[in-house]
Order: C-alpha cells, then sequence, then structure tokens
C-alpha cells in the first residue's frame, strides 16, 4: 500500500521514532514527577527534554508553558474553553476543521458570535483585510488554522498576528497541518496559543498534542492530580502542571521527542520542499487528466502545504477513493472534517480526494498514481 494519507497522520514513522516509544515502555515504565526514585526521576527529565526540543524548534522562550495534550483538538479546546468567553466576538476563517468550528458552536450558548473572514487562495493581503474588517470593539479572539488540511493553502500568520496584536486582540493559531511542515518561529510571530499534533509532521505518535501558551489561560479543562501541591484541592496556578492533569503519555512524548528530532536533523525547509515537490508533480499530472477537477491555483511552495483536493467526473469522492484503494494507494474522501473548507471549494455535497504525501513517498510513486487516476477517470468517463 502507497499511503498518501499524511494530513491524517503520518506514515510510516521513523524509525527512531519507533525505537523510541519502545524503549520508553522498556526503560522508563514509572510516573514522572510523581515520586523521588531513580526511575521516575528519568521519566521526568524525558518529558521535559521534549519541551526543550519543541521550545527549541520553534523558538518558544518559556519551555515550562509548553503544555502536552492529547491531539491538537485538545489544545484548541483548552484554548476556546480557558479562556471564558462570554458575549464577545471571536473571528474565525472560512476554511476551519471542526476542532474549531464545534466548540465555536457551543461557545453561542455563552452569547459569543463568530465572524467568519474569507480566505482568497490567491491574494494573502486580501484574506488580512477580511480579517481586519471583522475584528471590532468587542472581539476577544482571533481564531484560526495556519494552513487548510482541504486545500492546503497557508494562512498569513505573520500579518494576522501583527493585526491583533495592534488592535488588543489574542490570536489563537491551529498548525495541524504546518507544524513540522513549515518554520513556525514563536519569538517572531505575536502568538498568543498555538495548538500541535504531534503525530501528523512532527513524525510522533498518535495520541499527542501540544500547546503553546504565551498568555495565560483563565480556567481549565480538567482537574486532578499534578504531583504536586496534593493537599490541595485548589487546582496549581504554575505551567504546566496546571494543564496536565493525571498521568501524561509518556512513550508518546518520548516518541515525540524523537520525531522532532527527525524533523529537525532532515530540517523543516528541506522535507517542505521535497513535499512540494511531489505534490507538484501531482497537481501537474491531475491537471493533464481529462475527466479531474482540481479545486486551488497551482501549489507554490511559498503558499502551500502539501496537501490538495480532486475528483474525478462521474464519480463521488469516496468510490474514486475506494478503487485508488483497490489500486493499492492510501487516501481520504469525504469532507475531512472540514465542512466550511468544502463549502469554500464548492464541494461540500460530494467531498473530494484527498492527497497528501511525506517524506518517505518516492516521485515513482506519484507517477503510478497518476496512472491509475488516469484508468479510473477512463473508465468512469
Amino acid at each position: 500500500m502507497i499511503y498518501f494519507d499524511n494530513a491524517a497522520t503520518s506514515s510510516p514513522k521513523p524509525k527512531e521514532v519507533k525505537e523510541a516509544v519502545a524503549g520508553a515502555l522498556q526503560r522508563l515504565s514509572a510516573n514522572p514527577g510523581r515520586s523521588g526514585h531513580e526511575l521516575s526521576i528519568a521519566a521526568s527529565d524525558a518529558v521535559y527534554q521534549c519541551r526543550a526540543a519543541l521550545a527549541d524548534m520553534f523558538r518558544f522562550p518559556a519551555p515550562e508553558r509548553i503544555v502536552f495534550t492529547l491531539n491538537c483538538t485538545h489544545s484548541i479546546n483548552t484554548v476556546l474553553k480557558g479562556l471564558r468567553l462570554k458575549n464577545c466576538k471571536i473571528v474565525t476563517s472560512s476554511l476551519e476543521h471542526n476542532a474549531v468550528m464545534r466548540p465555536l458552536e457551543k461557545l453561542k450558548k455563552n452569547g459569543c458570535t463568530i465572524a467568519v473572514a474569507e480566505v482568497f487562495f490567491d491574494d494573502p493581503e486580501a484574506t488580512v483585510r477580511s480579517f481586519a474588517r471583522l475584528i471590532d470593539d468587542n472581539t476577544r479572539l482571533v481564531i484560526c488554522t495556519h494552513a487548510s488540511n482541504v486545500c492546503g493553502v497557508v494562512l498569513p500568520i505573520e500579518q494576522i498576528g501583527r493585526l491583533c496584536k495592534d488592535r488588543g486582540v489574542l490570536f489563537a493559531v491551529d498548525a495541524a497541518q504546518s507544524a513540522g511542515v513549515i518554520p513556525i518561529d514563536c519569538s517572531a510571530v505575536p502568538i498568543d496559543f498555538l495548538c500541535i499534533p504531534g503525530h501528523k509532521g512532527l513524525y510522533g505518535p498518535m495520541g499527542t498534542g501540544v500547546l503553546f501558551c504565551k498568555s495565560d489561560l483563565p480556567d481549565t479543562l480538567t482537574e486532578g492530580g499534578t504531583g504536586n501541591f496534593s493537599a490541595s484541592f485548589v487546582q496549581p496556578e504554575d505551567y504546566p502542571e496546571r494543564f496536565e492533569s493525571g498521568t501524561v503519555n509518556l512513550p508518546g512524548i518520548v516518541g515525540l521527542k524523537a520525531g522532532v528530532d527527525f524533523v529537525q536533523k532532515k530540517g523543516v525547509e528541506r522535507i517542505h520542499q521535497y513535499e512540494m515537490q511531489l505534490l507538484q508533480t501531482t497537481y501537474r499530472g491531475l491537471k493533464q487528466t481529462r475527466g479531474v477537477t482540481l479545486y486551488t491555483p497551482y501549489p507554490d511552495t511559498e503558499r502551500y502545504v502539501p496537501v490538495l483536493c480532486f475528483n474525478v467526473a462521474g464519480l463521488h469522492s469516496s468510490q474514486t477513493a475506494e478503487l485508488l484503494n483497490k489500486a493499492g494507494y492510501a487516501l481520504r474522501a469525504g469532507l475531512h472534517c472540514a465542512p466550511t473548507a468544502h463549502r469554500r471549494m464548492g464541494t461540500l455535497s460530494y467531498g473530494a480526494v484527498r492527497m497528501s504525501p511525506s517524506i518517505f513517498n518516492h516521485p515513482k510513486e506519484i507517477y503510478s498514481f497518476l496512472q491509475s487516476v488516469k484508468r479510473i477517470a477512463k473508465s468512469a468517463s
């Protein structure tokens, strides 16, 4: 099976990640921060080493304010519910995943209004202006994706972040498709909350997520044991313990550290360049295939991550994906948990087939894939 579903989770995982997870289970099976014995101390150090590696990669100045979560969705919910948002305006984009849209929908019960800024695929400045028009005196938060999980377009978060800072509005970023894929410099970009998964572009295990908290969160999503201040029934104020109740996913965190090291060694820019070359070859081939529809302009390296969607005339997206599965290719069809993005592309009623390569794919796999699509399109015509 040739795997082109890396926007869902990266596969295969680097051997270093597999070895790190196995090693943690073999040598570090102790609860970090809960005991003073040697194994617990070693486990605590392993968790810290991952925080330090993440701080270095994303140029985040305070490792203690890097919180481990279950996944990117958990990070986003921690922010949206931890801010105690009531009777205010929240601005988001027209390309959001349900990880953002569903908690925003729930916040309407708190009197919040949700404003949606249009994203322009070929005009980042127009995208910034669409955000600027919606921010008013009642706006407390702007939250948006860094890169779409449906069409791969990259939002201009640097400019949006500066806009938020100038207007005194908090800024949260869903970096599910960009973390480890394109550089993110938290020391240069005014992001208050950065939400990332460990299992996609960072090549870590599933069940790992991270939340970078440059600003404070007034409330917690969960409360419980933290290993410190145990005599108090009140959740501690100190980061990261305040947001890490219960036992953390130690094997996952150790595996994530190995994934971060793998990406750092390869180089984020080098990985992105290679993956975009594969994607651009795919785009050109699909563009020349009769019966195939593409939904974005040509994906240049500066404004896109390696994600694209297409459809074959005469077939529902799920039918195309099933035929490709039988031919030996793993892709995802449907709405990709992002109906707003599909509404923006005009594919809400039937979805699309998503192709997302990784550093482990090869050009020959792209060429064979294009031939398979061509055969499918010819048979469907």
